[in-house]
């Protein structure tokens, strides 16, 4: 079913609000430091409520600190409709990881006021609490609480490396909200994500439709071995935990290449005493496997596992592990997928079929409603970098096809 309206987004107010949103968190080389509930989040927070407000929505808080901007449509019996991503970032991250898909969906929001036009449905943006999982851990957080996969008291509880929990630092943030997490607030869901990937810039191509996410496992381990002194402790009797460490690491890379397209890798590690002449006594590192299918996933898993029991005993260490996060692989809704490539066409642009390497909130809540996303292109397929760029071209054409994939969701409702 084609929709009828011609309505436009302004790419220019967009990349407007990108930049002005930069100022939160920014950091010398031009990315951004907006960790989940520190002082830039609630900033940032405060900017998006005013804007979300000032385009006429109302905006709820959830006691995981998840916002809801719902802007009215005709039939207030209907459900929303909902777009949005998360506003935190890496400790050196860019501009544009989720940060695009919530200024999107505010954007669409702010072209429906300009224009005077309602949606059959409401229309809600949403700003998921601790989507990178890089300050509390795990990542996509209070979207997986809002799903029910997650538990709400477990993840308020939940200490960053001082100590501090997440219930702690939203509440000295002003964002604990006072409204109940429940899982039925939308009908469906569109997020608009830069890909961070190659694939769409090296092929030349604007949307990448999203068939699904690759399911992930996080791992935390712990190896204790034996402090001693560099020179006076002989090769054959040292316990050092960073040689095993090191085996595990290399054995990782391995999995990943033999279980293609799968990826796996250490992206946290901590070597104690960390002094330049002790043995090391004790690492703690992150193990992150990730592939489209279970199935497979569970042999890389167990690999790994492996070869982290070889490694220690090889090297005399005892072994503290567990996997602290599983986002399992997921497809997202035929339907949904079809409105965001009907939705581009009328844009113009071709798209490509393709699955989500990273994880995203999308993830959580496809088992409960229709979901889908959209991807547009960075420069490099960089993310998770301060020098992450996209194009004002780009992330405004995302937004065009949000929007007419919004309108042809929302046509079929009648």
């Amino acid at each position: 079913m084609a929709t009828q309206t011609n309505l436009s987004i302004n790419p220019r107010r967009l990349w407007d609000s990108i930049h002005d949103t930069a100022r939160f968190g920014a950091t010398p080389k031009g990315g951004l430091r907006r960790l989940a509930a520190s002082a830039e989040d609630k900033q940032v927070r405060d900017w998006l409520a005013a804007a979300c407000e000032a385009a006429g929505c109302t905006v709820a808080i959830d006691h995981c600190g998840n916002m809801f901007a719902t802007y009215p449509g005709r039939r207030p019996d209907l459900k929303p409709i909902a777009t949005g991503s998360h506003l935190d970032t890496q400790p050196t991250g860019g501009k544009f990881d989720g940060i695009l898909g919530v200024l999107a969906g505010l954007e669409v929001i702010r072209t429906f006021a300009e224009m005077g036009y309602q949606t059959n449905a409401p229309i809600m943006v949403v700003n998921w609490t601790n989507e990178e999982g890089s300050r509390f851990a795990p990542a996509m957080q209070c979207s997986g609480v809002y799903a029910g996969a997650l538990g709400l008291e477990d993840a308020l509880a939940t200490p960053d490396r001082e100590g501090v929990t997440l219930g702690e630092a939203l509440e000295a943030i002003g964002y604990a909200g006072g409204e109940s997490v429940r899982s039925d607030r939308f009908q469906a869901l569109f997020e608009l994500h830069i890909e961070q990937g190659p694939i769409l810039e090296a092929e030349g191509i604007t949307i990448g439709a999203v068939q699904g996410v690759q399911g992930i496992r996080w791992h935390e381990v712990t190896l204790r071995g034996q402090d001693a002194h560099t020179g006076a402790t002989p090769m054959g009797m040292r316990r050092d935990a960073l040689c095993g460490m090191a085996a595990v690491v290399c054995a990782l890379q391995e999995i990943g290449r033999r279980h293609a397209p799968g990826v796996a890798s250490v992206g946290m590690a901590e070597c104690r005493p960390n002094s330049r002449n002790v043995v090391p006594g004790e690492v703690f590192f992150t193990a992150d496997i990730r592939h489209p299918d279970e199935a497979v996933l569970d042999e890389m898993e167990a690999a790994f596992l492996a070869a982290l029991a070889e490694a220690a005993a090889a090297n005399g260490l005892d072994v503290e592990q567990r996997r602290n996060w599983h986002s399992p692989a997921i497809a997202f809704d035929a339907g949904m997928i079809e409105c965001v490539k009907l939705g581009a066409e009328k844009a113009g642009l071709a798209t490509r079929d393709m699955l989500s390497g990273a994880g995203h909130d999308a993830a959580y809540l496809a088992p409960l409603v229709p979901t889908a996303m959209i991807f547009v292109p960075c420069e490099g397929g960089i993310s998770h970098n301060e020098i992450e760029a996209a194009t004002l071209e780009d992330c405004g054409a995302g937004t065009q096809v949000l929007l007419n994939a919004i309108l042809e969701y929302d046509a079929r409702l009648g």
